[in-house]
């Protein structure tokens, strides 16, 4: 049984830590302090085409776009979930091709829920429903199934990125984007014990059998009792608590933040994490003064739903539509609001990045607690400071690619999902 997953934010209480957790052999951690002081630098983005349209090409009438990316010859894939479709649009804008389609055999899609794109456009669709990852040609054509290892029990699927170099991807399980899970019932009740760290993991696709190792062990922050909806094992997590945010470094490292402070951790596999990235911000402390603004705010939020969004079809019951009760799903979000229990500190880090040269884009908070909007500082693996985008209109791209190319996926008042793809230049 495969159960679809909506992301939801909780949040609790907690203390500033750096936690510098790793796997394999224990090596030397060089930290590289930076500035607190921001350098102003101005982003220019020149768009040369976009693809997304109602009144568009058949393929480009975008359902639910969940994740764009770049291969080394600067084409877009773009995998749409709610189709199960890839489409790999050439540099122009043109549709090259299409992969994927609903079906049980090899190279046809049960329950794909990411995608990974490799540097020679090779592409993998990660296949909750058969329980592999599907490989194809950059032409195209199917190549070969691998088999997702492990225990097959519960499967967990997070975000993905393929690593350059190497027949494999990084991805997050827990803690970062988390997409879906599949449970087996077939053998009883699966056992998942609760995760004591969120692992960034390796997954070598060499073989028949995907392998997984432990490329570090991101900061799991304290829980609420119980667990959440999965009944998996997954945190029960608080309010407000630090995210995972990371990315993949051209020589297949990993850069990532995990806990409340301003740390960028660089960690490869067999090494651990070997060098942590500061700047001098400190995480806020959470008042009651700020948590009976947000609840006041997420009130207000809730009361201003009309009732036609909150009720609606919800499944059908012996061949009978069943509706949801407008009132009562307000009243649900209402005590959920009411319950709701917080961290007790503002992570400075909202949002991390890497650019396909390399450059690590690090988005901090925004004035209001639980505001994503602050300024985008760049960084360099080594640690070197370039300068930060104003917050005013700065943006992550959802992918970088070859040649300055970034992605941006906007959705309008009617929920049609467009991408938009241009070059970007930073400088003073």
């Amino acid at each position: 049984m495969t159960i679809g997953m909506e992301t939801m934010i909780r949040v609790a209480h907690g203390v500033t830590v750096l936690c510098l957790l790793s796997t394999g052999p224990a090596t030397a951690q060089e930290r590289i302090g930076m500035t607190g002081e921001d350098r102003r630098l101005e982003v220019s983005f020149e768009e040369v085409y976009r693809v997304g349209s109602v009144g568009g090409q058949e393929w480009e009438q975008f359902g639910d776009v969940g994740r764009v990316a770049f291969d080394g010859s600067a084409r877009l894939h773009v995998f749409d979930g709610q189709v199960s479709r890839i489409f790999v649009v050439g540099t122009d804008g043109t549709l090259v091709h299409q992969i994927g389609r609903q079906g049980d055999g090899p190279g046809e899609f049960r329950s794909v829920r990411d995608m990974a794109v490799m540097e020679d456009g090779r592409v993998v669709a990660i296949d909750l429903g058969h329980r592999a990852y599907q490989v194809f040609r950059s032409n195209g054509d199917f190549e070969r199934m691998v088999r997702m290892g492990g225990d097959p029990s519960v499967t967990i699927v997070g975000d993905h990125a393929a690593q350059r170099g190497a027949e494999a991807l990084i991805t997050t399980p827990i803690g970062s984007g988390l997409r879906a899970w599949s449970v087996d019932y077939s053998g009883g009740p699966p056992r998942k014990d609760r995760p004591k760290s969120r692992p960034i993991e390796h997954v070598s696709l060499a073989g028949e059998e995907s392998v997984t190792d432990t490329l570090a062990d991101g900061w799991l922050p304290p829980e609420r009792d119980g667990e959440n909806d999965s009944g998996v094992g997954l945190p029960r997590a608080f309010a407000w608590s630090p995210g995972l945010h990371w990315g993949v470094l051209p020589d297949g490292s990993v850069a990532f933040a995990d806990s409340t402070t301003y740390a960028i951790k660089i960690a490869a596999a067999g090494t651990g994490v070997s060098r942590i990235l500061t700047r001098p911000f400190a995480p806020e402390p959470v008042t009651d003064r700020l948590i009976s603004s947000e609840g006041e705010r997420r009130l207000r939020d809730l009361e201003a739903i009309p009732d036609e969004r909150l009720g609606g079809l919800i499944g059908v019951a012996n061949g009978e539509p069943i509706h949801r009760d407008p009132g009562e799903e307000r009243q649900r979000r209402r005590e959920r609001i009411e319950d709701t229990e917080y961290f007790q500190e503002l992570s400075v880090i909202r949002g991390l990045a890497v650019s396909w040269d390399g450059t690590i884009w690090v988005r901090r908070r925004g004035e209001e607690p639980a505001s994503d909007g602050g300024p985008i500082d760049l960084l360099t693996p080594d640690g070197t400071y370039l300068g930060s985008l104003p917050a005013e209109g700065a943006e992550i791209p959802d992918a970088f690619g070859p040649g300055g190319l970034a992605a941006f996926i906007e959705t309008d008042e009617l929920g049609v999902r467009t991408v938009v793809v241009g070059r970007l230049s930073v400088g003073r």
